[in-house]
């Protein structure tokens, strides 16, 4: 279930974690991935979960994202608890609320970087003339306007992952969660991502979770919080 918000609109916290831990069952045996985390990310703020490989970010950026449920505990983001959500309710929350940047920048072969940018904005039944002024306005603000009919082959690595910031803010969520976002670039085309995820906070109030390893990367964020073993050490 989600609140309802006041006359201000304004929640305290954009996303909490109270206790949360997740276990997986795989090959007969169970595999602890976090325990007993919690959290609090107030709304506009930009921090950077970091640790090595292996010890939980994915995994916890997927509970925020609602993509996966904890196994105890409780997630709530945007003042939504997730885990009393309907499938239903879960899947607009994914499209609406959460837009989510992937280290392999998951874009559609068979679609142009517009196409790409405006498919959510699709799903979510916007009229045709709001898709294609939206995905138009995101495509300028991620600086790839002038490549919007190029096919992701056609883009460099850096271009394919601004055309995957685009997408996750075609609808406009509040909440971007960026999963190794640098992983798979050069220095100088990382650097410029992470320069963009900085404008798009202090421009638009966004709240950024950034999932790295790297020092430099997380060095964009205003906060560090540090994992390790799926356990919080500080923050």
């Amino acid at each position: 279930m989600c609140e309802v918000r006041g006359r201000s609109g304004t929640i305290q916290t954009m996303i909490r974690l109270v206790n949360v831990s997740k276990v997986y069952d795989g090959a007969g045996a169970k595999v602890t991935a976090l325990t007993n985390v919690s959290l609090a990310i107030a709304p506009g703020e930009f921090a950077a979960l970091m640790g090595p490989s292996g010890c939980g970010k994915s995994t916890l950026l997927h509970l925020v994202a609602g993509v996966d449920l904890p196994t105890s505990g409780e997630v709530r983001v945007d003042g939504c608890a997730l885990a009393r959500l309907s499938d239903r309710a879960l899947s607009q929350f994914r499209r609406d609320r959460v837009g989510i940047v992937y280290q392999f920048y998951n874009l559609l072969p068979t679609m142009s970087a517009w196409e790409n940018v405006a498919l959510p904005a699709l799903l979510a039944g916007l009229p045709a003339r709001a898709v294609r002024e939206r995905a138009e306005e995101v495509l300028r603000q991620v600086g790839m306007l002038h490549r919007k009919n190029h096919w992701p082959h056609e883009l460099s690595g850096g271009e394919m992952q601004r055309t995957a910031i685009g997408r996750a803010l075609v609808n406009g969520p509040p909440v971007l969660l960026a999963d190794e976002p640098t992983g798979n670039l050069d220095s100088k085309a990382g650097r410029e991502v992470l320069e963009l995820l900085a404008h798009l906070n202090s421009e638009r109030g966004a709240t950024i979770l950034l999932a790295t390893h790297s020092q430099e990367a997380a060095a964009f964020a205003r906060r560090i919080i540090h994992l390790r073993d799926g356990t919080i050490s500080d923050g």
